[in-house]
């Protein structure tokens, strides 16, 4: 996960605002997905929650828009928990079937990093959308994104399908 000193989308000049925006968005989901991979609930979810921090103070570097860690916390919260019921409901179960001994494991990696990739994707669309329309942390408001959020969390989850499903294998040797 990328710390505060070193940013996911670094400063590239020849890269537009929204190219930027574009490339923390897809570091986010590759490292999302991986995250998914932890094996103990609950962990799981506190990295990808952590990767998602670090990509909204990204982002806000990004748009330049102040950042405080306890807002974004707050927003982030208020955002998934709240207004992404459907993320929530997957994640969460996901991250509970790692408790079932062999086959919750082998369900749960079957399900979690695709959720979570598809959960930072539909944060990323969110915010960039608000931050593009001149909006900050401050004037944010999860209620009136919810649907937005899920047109995304679900578009996410078709990204991520068609990103592995379009990997092709590497050639025998």
């Amino acid at each position: 996960m990328a710390t505060a000193a070193e940013p996911i989308a670094p400063e590239v000049p020849s890269l537009t605002r929204a190219e930027r925006a574009d490339h923390a968005m897809r570091q986010a989901m590759l490292w999302s997905f991986g995250a998914g991979f932890v094996p103990s609930p609950a962990f799981d979810v506190a990295a990808i929650a952590g990767i998602q921090l670090n990509m909204l103070h990204d982002l806000s570097r990004i748009y330049d828009v102040p950042f405080r860690e306890d807002v974004g916390k707050k927003l982030l919260g208020a955002l998934v928990g709240g207004v992404g019921a459907r993320w929530f409901a997957d994640t969460f179960l996901a991250s509970a079937l790692k408790l079932i001994p062999v086959a919750g494991t082998l369900l749960a990696y079957a399900a979690m990093p695709a959720s979570a990739a598809a959960s930072s994707y539909a944060v990323a669309k969110v915010f960039i959308q608000h931050f593009e329309s001149g909006g900050t942390f401050l004037d944010f408001d999860p209620d009136k994104v919810k649907a937005y959020f899920a047109q995304q969390y679900a578009e996410g989850k078709r990204v991520v399908s068609e990103t592995i499903g379009t990997r092709k294998p590497a050639p025998a040797k």
